[in-house]
């Protein structure tokens, strides 16, 4: 077991309580690991970590090898162990072969979380069937996978990193979207492509297997194509013969002729044509699993969102501020973007994924930006590529200013802010570069702007 963290502690419990030998590697010495972690030891599992540690998969005989997501697949020392017989897989693929209920599998570039909630609420206010909801977000479910019946639904958030290694699909596969993001780790945007691709590689027409895809991403449209299992599709566009739709201004259910309208969009609480297409996913879905409108206009109308994605932390003054931590690529930012009409401090940079950001660069020159402030490693790729949208489109670049930290960026952007403008955290990077990840990130935004009101008096 490769990695003890957020999936493989529970999956090794999971492991030794049926009498699996394990032994758990990881880059952290065993006495600097977590204590659930450590506790491992108390069920027998073998515990190698520090330097070196992925030397015993070359020198030892296993039966399976789980690799923790985000684990490069082709390091030598895995590369050993497959020769020597090991399967190598993960606590997702076993989890997929485990369940015995259908399982709504839900991946993307962005939104993943919002869709996968959404749909959690949906489910659960139908009422019919128990709701798990987890994956990527959430809890893992593996520990309680012997005790999900058969008639319930599992929603799960399927990452990039957890597809990887799977050879089994969901019963329904929703793909949201694809843009470029985590190249550092796929290595180019044909694997990360391809990763996506398993949430209905594997699919069977005779199980009812189900595909979901957006309408409005030409590159997803495309990949329906290669489905083998049935497709719907879900976007604001003409066109769309089964699956959930925009007509009129109304979300509704889409069955060849059949139209059944769900809620106006301008109801949809949660803000930008991003989440719209959230909500159209989560529509479709529920279409599959036979949900009545009404069930789903009041699921979606009682959704507030979650925490990180534009979510309003603070008001200081006549500003605004808002915490999109979760954009840790550039086309979430470019969502959070287009979403204001109100001029903006926009706060981005980060760990450097590799993505381009021109793209990016160039919308946001078009957008009301009173400045921008930008941090870490990924700051000058950020700035380089406004530059370059300015030459290009002949549009002016807005004041860019570099901070030294995230505090000082967030201080610096309210500096500039003026009543009633939008502060607005998107990175378009991932956090590793201070921060354990987007939450804790989102977490000290929101310290920070509590800080500043209080000091301001606000």
């Amino acid at each position: 077991m490769v990695g003890l963290g957020r999936e493989n502690v529970p999956l090794a419990r999971y492991l030794a309580a049926r009498g699996a030998r394990i032994t758990g590697l990881d880059r952290q010495p065993p006495g600097d690991l977590p204590a659930a972690a450590r506790d491992l030891a108390a069920l027998g599992v073998r515990l190698e970590g520090g330097p070196g540690y992925l030397e015993v998969l070359a020198s030892e005989d296993f039966d399976a090898v789980f690799l923790t997501p985000g684990m490069v697949k082709d390091a030598p020392e895995i590369q050993a162990a497959r020769r020597r017989g090991a399967v190598i897989t993960s606590q997702t693929n076993l989890f997929l072969h485990l369940c015995r209920a259908p399982v709504i599998g839900i991946t993307g570039s962005s939104g993943k979380s919002t869709t996968t909630s959404l749909v959690g609420r949906i489910l659960a206010g139908d009422g019919r069937r128990p709701v798990h909801v987890g994956g990527n977000i959430g809890r893992p479910l593996i520990e309680q996978v012997d005790d999900i019946s058969p008639d319930a639904w599992v929603v799960l958030e399927l990452s990039s990193f957890q597809l990887e290694l799977v050879d089994r699909s969901p019963h329904v596969a929703v793909l949201l979207n694809l843009r470029p993001n985590h190249l550092d780790v796929h290595g180019s945007m044909a694997a990360y492509e391809a990763a996506k691709r398993r949430i209905f590689r594997f699919q069977r027409p005779d199980a009812g297997d189900v595909a979901v895809f957006s309408h409005d991403d030409p590159v997803v449209r495309a990949m329906a194509a290669d489905a083998p299992a049935r497709t719907v599709f879900f976007g604001t566009g003409e066109g769309i013969e089964h699956g959930a739709a925009l007509r009129d201004g109304w979300v509704g259910l889409v069955d060849g002729p059949r139209w059944r309208p769900v809620l106006p969009a301008a109801e949809v609480p949660l803000p930008g044509a991003h989440n719209l297409l959230n909500v159209l996913a989560a529509s479709a879905v529920a279409g599959i699993c036979g949900v009545e409108p009404e069930t789903v206009r009041a699921a979606v109308a009682g959704f507030e969102g979650l925490e990180h994605r534009l979510q309003v932390v603070g008001e200081m003054d006549g500003r605004r501020f808002v915490n999109d931590s979760i954009a840790t690529a550039p086309d979430r930012a470019a969502a959070a973007l287009t979403t204001f009409d109100e001029p903006v401090v926009w706060i981005a940079g980060g760990y450097d994924k590799g993505v381009p950001f021109d793209d990016l660069a160039a919308l946001a020159l078009r957008r009301p930006l009173r400045a921008v402030v930008l941090t870490g490693p990924a700051a000058g790729r950020i700035h380089e590529a406004l530059e370059r949208a300015s030459q290009r489109l002949d549009l002016p670049v807005p004041p860019v200013h570099r901070a030294a930290s995230f505090d000082e960026a967030v201080e610096t952007a309210a500096r500039l802010a003026r009543p009633g403008d939008v502060v607005l955290l998107s990175p378009a990077c991932a956090s590793y570069d201070a921060f354990r990840d987007f939450v804790q990130r989102g977490r000290r935004f929101a310290e920070l702007v509590q800080a500043l009101a209080a000091a301001s008096g606000s």
